[in-house]
């Protein structure tokens, strides 16, 4: 591979703004769920390289041979692997797709297959574009690309009140967010030179649990569970704690461990005593059960299958609620959104069909 930007790529990134920029000089597009993936195209060899600098390649060949289609012969693209379901964009099954057995990688990208999701251009044939600006950069994207089912531009649009309806109507879609990017600005690799706006919300949640940290003795992440007909579900995690806050909640939550009964003690219905990795089925992580008598406001981005979608982040324990008061009935439902709207009913024949 010979190209005049060559991987490792890291990829330009985004700092959180709680509102909409608005102004003159700014692009707005839809913040994709997926991987972020740079795409390097010389000839018949392509590469989808990761944030991570770990190549993707390997785990979705139906991209690398749909990228052959839809690119020029030699470039490099930044963009978005996802992966569309009739019912929006499915991080977790996405996430699936890393399988280390090639057998099972294969099988899945014939039942799964994942979409590329284009954005920005960082070089094309001889040309390195990365000292342009965006809003140039944009304009040679778009004459490149061709669009095929599987391979797509993202919406682009400099009117911050289109922004926002994406920012509204596109979130039951599984949409995180907008993100914000100055036309002027030209391509800074590993630098927060944007903005993106994402999906806030807080919920009481009952603290059920904790998953120990590496260390073996503090508290990693706390276990969430929330009330459905009568039953304690669990809904996911949330952490981000210090090394000293850490060591405080083992010690405030200590009188609370390992009770009598809990309703998840036989674990029937939540992958065994570890509790498997939302993200890596084979591994157990070590949870500690805890009394359920204690409510934790957490502020949380979106609920997927039933579960926060990212981690969660602790706001502060409620001792003023009680755990019985924790339902899902206190989420904000949000609508399924016409995915088509963005991706054209080509792709969602594509995905029904597989």
């Amino acid at each position: 591979m010979d190209l005049p930007v060559m991987p490792p790529v890291k990829p330009m990134l985004a700092k959180s703004v709680p509102e909409l920029p608005r102004g003159d000089g700014l692009s707005y597009e839809p913040k994709w769920d997926g991987f972020r993936c740079v795409v390097f195209r010389d000839g018949d060899e392509v590469e989808l390289g990761s944030r991570n600098d770990k190549p993707l390649t390997r785990y979705f060949p139906e991209v690398v041979e749909l990228l052959k289609r839809a690119l020029p012969p030699r470039c490099v693209v930044d963009g978005e692997i996802v992966l569309v379901t009739p019912d929006g964009l499915s991080f977790d099954v996405l996430q699936l797709r890393l399988h280390p057995a090639a057998s099972r990688v294969r099988k899945l990208a014939a039942e799964t297959p994942a979409s590329f999701v284009a954005f920005d251009l960082l070089a094309c044939g001889d040309s390195d574009l990365t000292a342009l600006s965006l809003g140039e950069r944009r304009r040679r994207l778009e004459e490149v690309v061709s669009e095929v089912p599987g391979v797509y531009l993202t919406p682009s649009t400099t009117d911050p009140d289109v922004a926002q309806d994406w920012f509204t109507r596109f979130e039951g879609a599984g949409f995180d967010g907008v993100v914000v990017k100055p036309l002027d600005g030209v391509y800074e690799p590993d630098k927060r030179v944007m903005w993106k706006v994402k999906h806030e919300r807080t919920a009481d949640c009952v603290v059920a649990g904790y998953r120990l940290h590496k260390d073996g003795e503090s508290v990693g992440s706390l276990v969430l569970g929330l009330y459905q007909d009568g039953e304690l579900r669990n809904v996911g995690v949330a952490s981000s704690f210090t090394a000293a806050r850490r060591r405080e909640l083992a010690e405030e939550l200590a009188p609370l461990r390992d009770p009598a009964e809990h309703p998840w003690s036989a674990w029937a219905t939540y992958e065994g005593p570890g509790m498997n990795s939302r993200w890596n089925p084979q591994k157990q992580l070590q949870v500690v059960l805890l009394e359920p008598v204690r409510v934790a406001e957490v502020r949380y981005e979106h609920v997927q299958g039933g579960r926060f979608r990212h981690t969660a982040r602790l706001v502060r324990f409620r001792e003023d609620k009680t755990p019985a008061e924790c339902t899902f009935e206190q989420l904000e439902e949000v609508p399924p959104a016409e995915l088509a709207a963005l991706f054209g009913a080509a792709e969602r024949r594509r995905t029904i069909e597989q």
